[in-house]
């Protein structure tokens, strides 16, 4: 893994977080702009924030496709992007949810079990000769486990996306904490 690329060194992804107004067809107007513009997505997810009135999509695009700034001007055209901000893997809190059906004889079924409880994972459903399981974490993690559960046979599996937000600053973090209550640092 590079230090500003959380797909590797062969790979030219970026993570875009993108701050829209809450209206329908706002995700269809992005990704059309992706579409015409040859842009390629490698994962998408979006959801409204803490504020009913906008959404969150966080892109992680392909360079190789187009120029990041060109994508970011492309996006700031549309009236309904109020924020555009690049999230280094370095500097910000990055996750995935996926969910894994796995074969598991009646032998392999406590091997999957320990596996999934070393990942930190949850056993979500468990079927006469298969088990689902899901596990949220970091992109590696994720690898890291569908890797391992490789071995079992995979029946089938779906992965959310990355999602991303700022890591918060610790320093100020630290003073806030022990500031006296009601008083400003």
């Amino acid at each position: 893994m590079s230090g500003n690329n959380p797909y590797g060194q062969d790979s030219q992804h970026h993570v875009l977080s993108v701050l829209v107004q809450n209206r329908p067809g706002v995700l269809a107007r992005v990704s059309a702009l992706f579409a015409r513009r040859g842009y390629n997505i490698f994962s998408l997810a979006v959801a409204p924030t803490e504020q009913a009135d906008y959404s969150r999509i966080t892109i992680v695009v392909d360079l190789a496709s187009a120029p990041l700034e060109q994508m970011t001007k492309q996006l700031f055209k549309l009236i309904d992007v109020v924020r555009i901000s690049e999230l280094d893997p370095r500097h910000s809190v990055e996750r995935e949810l996926i969910m894994v059906t796995v074969k598991a004889t009646a032998e392999q079924r406590g091997q999957i079990v320990e596996l999934t409880n070393i990942f930190e994972g949850k056993i979500l459903s468990v079927g006469v000769d298969a088990i689902t399981v899901s596990l949220d974490g970091s992109p590696s993690n994720i690898d890291d486990f569908m890797t391992a559960l490789n071995q079992y046979g995979i029946v089938e599996s779906q992965r959310t996306g990355l999602v991303a937000l700022p890591k918060l600053d610790r320093a100020a973090t630290a003073s806030a904490a022990k500031s006296p209550k009601g008083k400003a640092s």
